[in-house]
């Protein structure tokens, strides 16, 4: 549905975006994550139509939007990390401006506004001054009127920045609600781990190129390369890790207060067998357990943890 074809974008001589070509497809969320100018603003607001691409392409529907950008934006939700709120106006009446000046159809509009507030549970707030809400909620109330064109495609530059944990799992329901309406979704986060619940593909960038795609588990698979084993045992502890050592496949063991920490290179068999090999040897084994990578891991692992944007 959403295409990228060789994208590049040049502020003076500094190549901000350098070839980006990657294909998004509909019903799923896109995670984009990288380091400090990695490029993933610049790239949301080309595709929002907001910035022209110095080269390459960009379609929507078959339809290439850099020069049929009007299409584009009856079609595409954009959600910037920082946004203008009216705060004189109350939540309905702030809806009901944008609904006027993107001259979308005036039928329904009580209940399409409705509809939307009720989305982003803050119907009971449409009687309040946008003054009044908190940060969660104004940018609930942005995501809202994103939604007021019905859009296939919502882009969301840290939507949950400055946000309560109450707040953000609201949000984590909304975007899922929306996946599952066919929309193409596009989310930028430094909150990871919250990333990784909720992107069906993570989008690794940096110095404006994919690094990776694809879910967090083969991503996961490709970047760390190695399995983390916790093992909990009664006694022996020494004596255990002196064989962990010396057997095939491990890396590195550590010994973590009240458990020990593996790091094997084995499959899912070889850990089979690493374990049986274990409980042969007289190890009173009390848990043995393969650890997740997650999406922080392998940030930090690619990147040395900078993400900030």
């Amino acid at each position: 549905m959403l295409r990228l074809e060789n994208v590049t974008k040049f502020y003076g001589d500094f190549k901000a975006v350098d070839g980006l070509s990657i294909e998004l497809k509909k019903g799923n969320i896109y995670g984009f994550v990288g380091p400090n100018g990695a490029g993933k603003t610049t790239i949301f607001k080309m595709i929002a139509t907001l910035l022209k691409p110095s080269g390459g392409k960009i379609f929507l529907n078959n339809q290439n939007i850099i020069k049929k950008y009007k299409y584009a934006r009856g079609q595409i939700g954009y959600m910037p990390d920082f946004f203008g709120v009216y705060n004189d106006m109350k939540t309905y009446e702030y809806m009901e401006f944008y609904l006027d000046i993107n001259y979308i159809s005036q039928k329904d509009k009580k209940k399409k506004i409705d509809e939307l507030l009720e989305l982003v549970n803050m119907k009971d707030k449409k009687n309040k001054y946008v003054d009044s809400l908190s940060r969660g909620m104004k940018q609930k109330l942005c995501l809202a009127r994103c939604l007021l064109k019905d859009p296939s495609v919502i882009i969301l530059d840290e939507p949950a920045s400055g946000m309560d944990p109450k707040s953000r799992i609201e949000m984590k329901k909304i975007l899922k609600n929306l996946k599952h309406k066919d929309k193409v979704i596009l989310i930028s986060s430094h909150i990871l781990h919250e990333l990784s619940e909720l992107c069906d593909e993570i989008i690794i960038l940096d110095s404006g190129k994919v690094d990776y795609k694809g879910s967090l588990d083969d991503i996961v698979n490709e970047v760390c390369q190695t399995n983390i084993l916790e093992i909990k045992l009664l006694d022996k502890t020494q004596e255990m890790i002196k064989v962990l050592k010396n057997y095939n496949g491990v890396v590195d063991v550590v010994n973590d207060i009240d458990s020990i920490k593996v790091n094997f290179t084995g499959d899912q068999l070889q850990i089979s067998n690493l374990l049986r090999h274990l409980i042969s040897s007289d190890f009173k084994i009390v848990s043995f357990s393969k650890m997740k990578n997650d999406l922080e891991d392998v940030f930090i692992k690619l990147t040395g943890g900078d993400n900030n944007d």
